[in-house]
């Protein structure tokens, strides 16, 4: 019988062998799935990130090479952000469209700002201008056209049409404060300076020019200076020609009144630092001037100067005085002969080979035989009183000729005595001492045997040096001359001249007391008004270019036209009455107004009559009101407003800063005729002269 049992037993164990081979197969299958399904999301991922890190590198480079820095670039996933602030909407759509050529431009998300818009900033005026002999240079921009008209006729007036080269231009923008002082200024420097240079801001002015002389360097200065705008920083460089000096002198004193130059010369700054520096340390005090010219004898003046200075500090009282390559070098009798022997041969063997040295110890002079001098005075008044000894009579004929030719016939007093024993030399001598003695405003001259000495007070301050000069050339080397000539800033006739203010003052002392009177309806003064006109030309005498506006006012009487060029008719009118009358009017504009700024009620006859006047009025700093252009007048400068001190107006008056300093007496404009159709050119002066120009008949 078959043994179910066991073999019951072994059937399950083969089927439950067989179950777990297949379980481990499917297991095995599901864990190779799993893996390559691992395996793919890695390799995605990884993907993903290399094509976001290369888009992000990609756009972040092109946008740099452009310039753009302000975009931050990032992704997400294909996804390109770009994030930041644009400085306008321009901008950002330049950064945009230039990430759209690296990638689609379906993955870009903008996510740019834009700034806010801001105000817009006002330009910065400026003006440069350029004067010479060709003609005259604008370049600039400027806040108003009326500024601009003003800039370009002033230029034409001095130079011509033609010689006007005009790059002016013009932004709709309120000036700074400054800006009018700054403006006036520049013109007028522009006026003043043939050939310069000038640059005009509100964050400061520089001028650069050329002088013809010395003189006229220290007038312009002085001019400029006076005209100088506050609150606004400029520099100012006027430089001369240096001067041909002939014979090229310096001369160098140490005496009981200390050390001093009577005259120094250079022919470099280098060459003058040495000298100074050599001077300061001999003992001279304060600011001493040095004459930068040429015709210097030898590259080595300042190392001979140098050393003859040295010479005369150890000496203790001394003189040396060079004339080109003559070196003269005089102690007095308190130095020793040791000393003056020991410093004079160190002082020839030190010296350069072209310059030759004659050196002398004063002695005690001998008085036994009574002075032998020739003494010239010069007074006050320019009267000259000359006394003392001549050789002969043809040396006191010289002496009187000469005198009166430099001091005039009438202020000439000679009372000589004449001896033939005075040593040679002495008419030279006696000459040079007079042409040196005119250049003086007072002052003496003692002519001696051993010196000549000259003295006084002077406006100039290169009178001092001048003497010097003309003493080292006319006496010659080795001999001794003393020159004691104090500079007077009094006496100096262009420290002297009146400011602008003064000017103004001066003409409204004179226009108090009288008024400039026209027939009625004509621009032709009256003759009465002569004493007027000649007090306003004495008062501008000494003023130079003064920058002035002579303003014609009317009443409402009349048609509008009519007014205005009525008024602008008299303002030149009086414009070229001062002209005849020598008065420099270069700087000075002439404007009718008309009715348009009254001072007083029209309705009445009083108020018409104070409404008819002329004005003379300073430029302010503000700008002025805006007054319709006459079409048949000369351009002129816009019009100062009218005074804070005038009577309150019963119609619109000007505004409250200018400083109106005349008026017109009553007049009866109602006849006046109608100008508006006159087409004729203006008589107003266009070039700055001093030369009288023709006029219809006596006008005031």
């Amino acid at each position: 019988m078959p043994n179910f049992c066991s073999q019951g037993d072994r059937l399950p164990k083969r089927l439950m062998m067989k179950l777990g081979t297949d379980l481990r197969s499917a297991f095995a299958a599901v864990g190779l799935f799993a893996a390559a399904g691992t395996v793919s999301l890695l390799t995605a991922w990884g993907a993903a990130t290399v094509i976001e890190a290369r888009s992000q590198q990609a756009v972040t480079s092109a946008l740099l090479s452009q310039g753009i820095t302000w975009v931050t670039v990032s992704t997400d996933g294909l996804q390109v952000r770009l994030s930041g602030q644009a400085p306008d909407e321009a901008a950002r759509f330049r950064a945009v469209n230039l990430a759209g050529t690296v990638v689609r431009s379906g993955r870009i998300r903008d996510l740019v700002d834009v700034a806010p818009v801001s105000a817009i900033e006002a330009p910065r005026f400026s003006i440069e201008m350029l004067r010479n002999d060709d003609g005259i240079q604008l370049i600039g921009l400027l806040p108003s056209e009326t500024e601009v008209e003003k800039l370009r006729n002033a230029a034409i007036s001095l130079i011509g049409q033609d010689g006007v080269s005009d790059m002016l231009e013009t932004a709709d923008f309120p000036p700074p404060a400054e800006w009018a002082a700054a403006y006036d200024f520049g013109l007028t420097a522009l006026q003043s300076l043939t050939r310069s240079k000038i640059s005009v801001a509100v964050d400061g002015i520089t001028v650069n020019a050329i002088a013809d002389s010395d003189t006229e360097q220290r007038r312009l200065e002085s001019e400029l200076a006076r005209e100088k705008p506050e609150g606004v920083p400029i520099a100012i460089d006027i430089s001369a020609p240096r001067p041909v000096l002939t014979p090229f002198t310096l001369r160098f004193v140490k005496d009981g009144q200390g050390a001093r130059f009577d005259a120094c010369s250079a022919d470099t700054d280098d060459a003058r630092r040495k000298i100074l520096s050599a001077g300061a340390s001999a003992g001279t005090l304060g600011k001493v001037s040095c004459t930068l010219g040429l015709g210097v004898p030898s590259p080595r003046w300042a190392e001979a100067v140098r050393q003859s200075i040295d010479a005369v500090a150890k000496l203790g009282d001394a003189t040396v005085t060079f004339s080109d390559a003559d070196i003269s070098l005089v102690a007095a009798p308190t130095v020793s002969q040791s000393d003056f022997d020991q410093v004079v041969g160190e002082l020839q063997s030190a010296l350069p080979a072209v310059f030759s040295l004659d050196a002398k110890l004063e002695r005690k002079a001998d008085q036994s035989a009574g002075p032998a001098e020739f003494l010239a005075t010069l007074g006050d008044k320019g009267r000259i009183e000359i006394r003392g000894r001549l050789t002969d009579e043809r040396l006191r004929s010289a002496v009187d000729s000469y005198a009166k030719a430099r001091f005039g016939a009438d202020k000439v007093y000679v009372a000589t005595r004449l001896d033939e024993t005075l040593p040679d030399g002495w008419p030279v001598r006696v000459l040079a001492g007079l042409e040196s003695l005119a250049l003086l405003e007072t002052g003496s001259l003692i002519v001696r045997p051993d010196s000549v000495e000259v003295a006084g007070l002077t406006g100039s301050q290169d009178a001092p040096a001048r003497v010097s000069q003309i003493l080292s050339d006319k006496l010659g080397q080795g001999q001794t001359f003393r020159v004691k000539v104090t500079y007077d800033e009094a006496l100096d006739p262009l420290a002297a001249l009146p400011t602008p203010e003064e000017c103004v003052e001066k003409i409204a002392a004179v226009v108090a007391k009288s008024k400039i009177v026209f027939p009625p309806g004509s621009a032709e003064i009256d003759g009465s008004a002569a004493p007027i006109m000649d007090a306003l030309a004495q008062a501008l005498e000494n003023c130079g270019a003064l920058q002035l506006e002579i303003s014609g006012h009317t009443d409402s009487q009349g048609s509008d036209g009519g007014n205005r060029a009525l008024s602008q008719a008299r303002a030149e009118a009086v414009l070229l009455a001062l002209q005849g009358r020598g008065v420099d009017v270069s700087a000075m504009t002439a404007k009718g107004y008309g009715e348009d700024h009254p001072i007083a009620d029209n309705g009445t006859e009083e108020g018409r009559e104070a409404n008819r006047r002329i004005e003379f009025v300073r430029p302010s700093a503000d700008p002025a009101p805006a007054v319709p252009p006459l079409a048949e007048a000369a351009p002129v400068a816009e019009a100062a407003p009218a005074s804070a001190d005038a009577p309150p107006p019963a119609e619109p008056a000007p505004a409250e800063d200018a400083d109106p300093v005349a008026t017109e007496p009553p007049q009866d404009d109602t006849a006046a005729p109608d100008f508006t159709g006159d087409d004729s050119p203006s008589v107003a002066p266009t070039e700055a002269t001093k030369r009288p120009r023709q006029r219809p008949a006596r006008d005031g």
